[in-house]
């Protein structure tokens, strides 16, 4: 058979995982996790939680499909969840959001990034800003849609933007700025002075943010999550998505959505419908249940997830890492040169058989030209039950 075009080269080129002879790879999440299961390794790579959230969450899904809803829910998502949503919004954010208009719920926070990359962006002209290292489906996406990714880099240990990079970054080619905050795969949360600068950039140049706000409830030492759209001026111009996988320990539900002006919504809805037209119907009131529990709930889930933070980044620097303290999310970032580590995918291909721990390099989050400035940083996920973390940990100290 001839060689396959198409835009799925796009696709693959983009997520870096196409090779010079045209053949495909794995992702580094497909990758390492294989080699944790053919090790035995304790994976601390994929992050995903190896715990189930809250059971009255669980219940209402069981409960949902013993009531017989299992057939397609509305395209915009069943009421019940736009509803509670808009009311998360305003609850914690003060943001005012019309359940009926600004409301759209997606298979997951990637569709939700997808349907919106590509319907907002136009071509080869357009570029969308990232900020580097970013999680894969943000290249894979903007080269799908045939358009121009422009990085903004983020560099150890504190991983905030230099606002003259930003600066030079953004211009009137620019379609979206596309803002991870918590951030993957950093945990870096970004200042008030760099979210007001994109605000800024993104108001002079007429661009779109994009914010994906998956972590949004997971952060730490205090800290409350701060939306973009909360942001003076930034409203009208932004798209933030979040979902309910990373919350609620629920991953593999696949429940997300986005909140926007009526306008863009709309223009979201236009691609949407056409990928996954709808999903989850059974989750999605046992997602609407779980926006809506008490505020100790997502208190007590974010200072649990601190607890493992903090048990990582102590098993980490007592194996020889030094290790960034991570803000919020689910990752830790550490640094292996001081273990004599020069490239951070050769180390953690090593790791496992080494000390039987897998993680992720930080490289696999770079664009190519990039890559050498993350060569020996590593991400580890502290998702995973308090045993493991500890019992990896313990394995780490043979790299002393």
């Amino acid at each position: 058979m001839r060689t396959l075009s198409g835009a799925w080269r796009r696709a693959a080129a983009g997520a870096g995982l196409l090779g010079t002879d045209g053949t495909t790879s794995p992702t580094i999440f497909a990758e390492m996790s294989a080699l944790a299961a053919r090790t035995g390794a304790v994976n601390l790579g994929q992050g995903f939680p190896d715990e189930d959230g809250p059971a009255v969450v669980l219940e209402a899904a069981r409960d949902a499909i013993s009531a017989g809803v299992n057939q397609y829910p509305p395209g915009r998502g069943e009421a019940s969840l736009r509803e509670a949503i808009a009311e998360h919004q305003q609850r914690f954010y003060g943001l005012a959001v019309d359940a009926e208009r600004e409301v759209l719920v997606t298979a997951g926070a990637t569709e939700a990034l997808a349907a919106t990359i590509l319907a907002l962006v136009d071509g080869p002209d357009d570029e969308v800003v990232v900020f580097e290292p970013f999680y894969d489906a943000y290249a894979a996406l903007v080269a799908l849609a045939g358009a121009r990714l422009v990085t903004v880099p983020l560099h150890w240990p504190d991983f905030q933007p230099d606002l003259d990079r930003l600066r030079e970054a953004v211009g009137d080619r620019t379609r979206l700025i596309i803002v991870n905050d918590p951030h993957n795969p950093t945990g870096t949360v970004f200042t008030a002075e760099a979210r007001a600068e994109i605000v800024r950039l993104a108001d002079r140049h007429d661009a779109v943010i994009v914010t994906d706000e998956v972590y949004e409830h997971l952060l730490f030492d205090g800290r409350r999550h701060v939306p973009m759209a909360s942001m003076p001026g930034a409203a009208e111009r932004t798209v933030s998505i979040s979902s309910a996988g990373k919350t609620f320990s629920t991953t593999g539900w696949k429940i997300g959505w986005l909140t926007a002006p009526a306008a863009l919504v709309d223009a979201v809805l236009a691609v949407k419908q056409f990928l996954t037209y709808v999903n989850g119907a059974p989750f999605q009131p046992a997602v609407a249940l779980g926006l809506r529990l008490g505020d100790e709930v997502f208190a007590g889930i974010a200072a649990d997830l601190q607890r493992k933070r903090d048990l990582l980044r102590r098993g980490l620097e007592a194996a020889g890492f030094s290790a960034a303290r991570a803000a919020g999310s689910y990752f830790t970032v550490a640094d292996a040169a001081p273990l004599g580590a020069t490239d951070a995918h050769a180390f953690c291909r090593s790791l496992a058989d080494r000390a039987g721990v897998v993680a992720i390099p930080l490289t696999a989050f770079a664009t190519a030209e990039h890559r050498a400035d993350y060569a020996t940083l590593v991400r580890f996920a502290a998702c995973k039950r308090e045993d493991v973390l500890t019992e990896a940990a313990r394995r780490l100290t043979v790299l002393r």
